[in-house]
Protein backbone atom coordinates (compact mmCIF):
# COMPACT_ATOMS: atom_id res chain seq x y z
CA UNK A 1 0.00 0.00 0.00
CA UNK A 2 1.20 3.39 -0.99
CA UNK A 3 -0.41 6.68 0.50
CA UNK A 4 0.19 10.38 -1.17
CA UNK A 5 -1.32 12.84 0.64
CA UNK A 6 -1.21 16.69 -0.16
CA UNK A 7 -1.45 19.88 1.95
CA UNK A 8 -1.05 23.61 1.59
CA UNK A 9 -3.89 24.37 -0.85
CA UNK A 10 -6.20 27.56 -0.17
CA UNK A 11 -7.38 30.89 -1.23
CA UNK A 12 -4.86 33.33 -2.66
CA UNK A 13 -4.81 37.11 -3.89
CA UNK A 14 -3.07 37.24 -7.43
CA UNK A 15 0.21 38.18 -7.03
CA UNK A 16 0.60 35.82 -3.91
CA UNK A 17 2.42 32.74 -2.78
CA UNK A 18 1.48 29.14 -1.77
CA UNK A 19 3.42 25.83 -0.98
CA UNK A 20 2.35 22.98 -1.86
CA UNK A 21 3.44 19.63 -0.02
CA UNK A 22 3.50 16.03 -1.22
CA UNK A 23 4.46 12.77 1.32
CA UNK A 24 4.07 9.49 0.14
CA UNK A 25 4.58 6.77 2.57
CA UNK A 26 4.04 3.25 2.92
CA UNK A 27 5.64 -0.11 0.47
CA UNK A 28 7.46 2.41 -1.52
CA UNK A 29 10.66 0.60 -2.82
CA UNK A 30 12.20 3.04 -5.81
CA UNK A 31 10.45 6.36 -6.69
CA UNK A 32 10.90 6.83 -9.87
CA UNK A 33 9.60 10.73 -10.19
CA UNK A 34 6.49 12.62 -8.43
CA UNK A 35 4.42 15.15 -10.36
CA UNK A 36 2.57 17.82 -9.61
CA UNK A 37 -1.01 17.87 -12.02
CA UNK A 38 -3.88 20.39 -11.90
CA UNK A 39 -7.34 19.87 -13.12
CA UNK A 40 -9.62 23.46 -13.70
CA UNK A 41 -13.41 23.35 -14.24
CA UNK A 42 -14.11 22.14 -17.36
CA UNK A 43 -10.37 21.48 -18.65
CA UNK A 44 -8.19 18.40 -19.01
CA UNK A 45 -5.52 17.84 -15.99
CA UNK A 46 -2.71 18.68 -17.19
CA UNK A 47 1.59 18.49 -15.52
CA UNK A 48 2.57 21.60 -13.92
CA UNK A 49 6.14 20.08 -12.14
CA UNK A 50 7.94 16.61 -12.20
CA UNK A 51 10.97 15.61 -10.68
CA UNK A 52 12.93 12.55 -11.49
CA UNK A 53 14.63 10.59 -8.72
CA UNK A 54 18.17 11.89 -10.11
CA UNK A 55 16.99 15.69 -9.67
CA UNK A 56 16.21 16.26 -13.80
CA UNK A 57 13.06 18.64 -13.23
CA UNK A 58 10.29 19.62 -15.54
CA UNK A 59 7.67 22.50 -15.58
CA UNK A 60 4.79 23.40 -17.80
CA UNK A 61 5.23 26.48 -19.92
CA UNK A 62 2.48 28.07 -17.80
CA UNK A 63 4.21 28.17 -14.59
CA UNK A 64 7.79 28.16 -15.69
CA UNK A 65 9.33 30.85 -13.85
CA UNK A 66 6.78 31.02 -11.33
CA UNK A 67 6.91 28.60 -9.69
CA UNK A 68 9.42 26.35 -8.19
CA UNK A 69 10.15 22.58 -6.93
CA UNK A 70 11.95 21.07 -4.06
CA UNK A 71 11.98 17.94 -1.86
CA UNK A 72 13.15 15.61 0.74
CA UNK A 73 14.17 12.80 -0.56
CA UNK A 74 14.46 11.55 3.16
CA UNK A 75 11.04 12.33 4.24
CA UNK A 76 9.90 11.37 0.12
CA UNK A 77 8.06 14.79 -0.10
CA UNK A 78 8.23 17.20 -2.77
CA UNK A 79 7.16 20.67 -2.16
CA UNK A 80 5.80 23.10 -4.95
CA UNK A 81 6.41 26.92 -4.46
CA UNK A 82 4.23 28.93 -6.33
CA UNK A 83 4.50 32.75 -6.44
CA UNK A 84 2.77 35.48 -8.63
CA UNK A 85 -0.33 33.20 -8.47
CA UNK A 86 -2.63 34.50 -11.34
CA UNK A 87 -6.40 33.69 -11.35
CA UNK A 88 -6.12 30.91 -14.26
CA UNK A 89 -3.79 28.98 -11.66
CA UNK A 90 -7.21 28.32 -10.23
CA UNK A 91 -7.77 24.37 -9.98
CA UNK A 92 -7.68 21.22 -7.56
CA UNK A 93 -3.78 20.52 -7.53
CA UNK A 94 -2.83 16.46 -7.66
CA UNK A 95 0.37 15.09 -6.85
CA UNK A 96 1.39 11.71 -8.43
CA UNK A 97 4.06 9.68 -7.41
CA UNK A 98 5.60 7.37 -10.03
CA UNK A 99 6.92 4.02 -8.61
CA UNK A 100 9.40 1.44 -9.63
CA UNK A 101 8.43 -2.04 -9.11
CA UNK A 102 10.44 -4.72 -11.10
CA UNK A 103 9.66 -3.60 -14.87
CA UNK A 104 7.02 -1.46 -14.19
CA UNK A 105 5.94 1.98 -13.41
CA UNK A 106 2.81 2.22 -10.98
CA UNK A 107 1.45 5.33 -11.08
CA UNK A 108 -0.24 6.80 -7.27
CA UNK A 109 -2.30 9.98 -6.95
CA UNK A 110 -2.99 11.84 -3.83
CA UNK A 111 -6.77 13.13 -3.27
CA UNK A 112 -6.20 16.53 -4.26
CA UNK A 113 -5.89 19.93 -2.73
CA UNK A 114 -8.09 22.99 -3.89
CA UNK A 115 -6.21 26.23 -5.14
CA UNK A 116 -8.22 29.25 -5.65
CA UNK A 117 -6.76 32.49 -6.62
CA UNK A 118 -9.22 35.12 -6.15
CA UNK A 119 -9.69 38.99 -4.91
Amino acid sequence: QVQIVESGGGLVQPGGSLKLSCAASGSIFSIYAMNWYRQAPGKQRELVAGITSGGNTNYGDSVRGRFALSRDTNKNTVYLQMNSLRPEDTAVYYCNVEIAVLTKIMHYWGQGTQVTVSS
